[in-house]
């Protein structure tokens, strides 16, 4: 699966949460935040994996 690069802006305070968060659950900050994303789309029905995604979760 390719990934897509884009820029985000989150305010300080937020993005200090995120990175605490990530390093509480050994992951990267940007593992974290696409974790945060893809557990969002799922919990609202939106996410819909592909026949080329190999991930297990």
């Amino acid at each position: 699966m390719s990934k897509k690069k884009f820029v985000l802006r989150i305010d300080e305070e937020t993005m200090k949460m995120v990175e605490k968060w990530a390093a509480d659950e050994f992951r990267s900050t940007n593992g974290q935040l696409e974790w945060i994303i893809v557990k969002g789309l799922k919990d609202s029905g939106r996410y819909k994996r592909l026949s080329n995604d190999n991930e297990t979760n």
